[in-house]
């Protein structure tokens, strides 16, 4: 890993920064190929601004309120991540709407917490997809990595890891267990990229062999 250039990522988030928070943990112990350059939020209180500005980052507040519709909203984005410069961004508990310009289509990353395709699409995020999985009485859950199209969850799969449900959970026991499993798998397709290893072929991610 010490031979690969490190990717300059930047992070768009809403909420906790739990994501961002492990991201950062894992770039400090050289375990990640990737610093983290920017960071932008769609909420001005929320946990992960604090994460960020503790860690020493630019952090940007962009809310949609602000702005008189999604193509104003989406070049304020744009604008922001174009000036950092970056290789790879990665949408960390965002929950906001943009529209991805068709150069970074294949640059923006996202993690659901269900096996995409099911339990995806508009409205479906954080503990609704988690109660859903469970009234749907299913057995396995787990999160899914994929690039992100402008379309809601329809982005190629990069990776996915499982977890089993348990006959006793409830959307936090379940949701707990998720993230467990998108700590492990948010790096890994992070690094894939970094490695040059994800190549899109008509909407499926392949993933080619290390060099190494």
């Amino acid at each position: 890993m010490a031979d690969i250039k490190p990717i300059r990522l930047g992070v768009l988030l809403s909420g906790s920064g739990r994501t961002l928070a492990n991201i950062l943990k894992l770039t400090a112990a050289g375990e990640l190929s990737a610093q983290v350059v920017t960071v932008i939020s769609s909420r001005s209180t929320v946990k992960g601004v604090q994460i960020a500005r503790d860690a020493d980052l630019p952090c940007h507040i962009i809310r949609t309120k602000d702005h008189p519709d999604v193509d104003q909203f989406s070049a304020g984005i744009v604008e922001l991540l174009d000036a950092a410069n970056v290789d790879l961004i990665i949408q960390a508990g965002w929950l906001c709407y943009w529209k991805i310009p068709d150069r970074y289509l294949a640059q923006v990353m996202n993690i659901h917490p269900a096996l995409l395709p099911s339990f995806g699409g508009k409205g479906m995020w954080g503990h609704h997809v988690h109660e859903a999985v469970l009234a749907a009485g299913c057995k396995v859950s787990g999160c899914t990595v994929h690039f992100v199209n402008n379309e809601y969850d329809k982005g190629p799969i990069i990776l996915q890891r499982t977890c089993e449900v348990a006959e006793d959970d409830n959307a936090d026991s379940l949701a707990a267990r998720v993230f467990e499993q998108e700590c492990i798998a948010y790096p890994a397709a992070i690094q894939l990229f970094a490695e040059n290893r994800l190549q899109i072929i008509r909407n499926r991610v392949k993933v080619l062999a290390s060099l190494g």
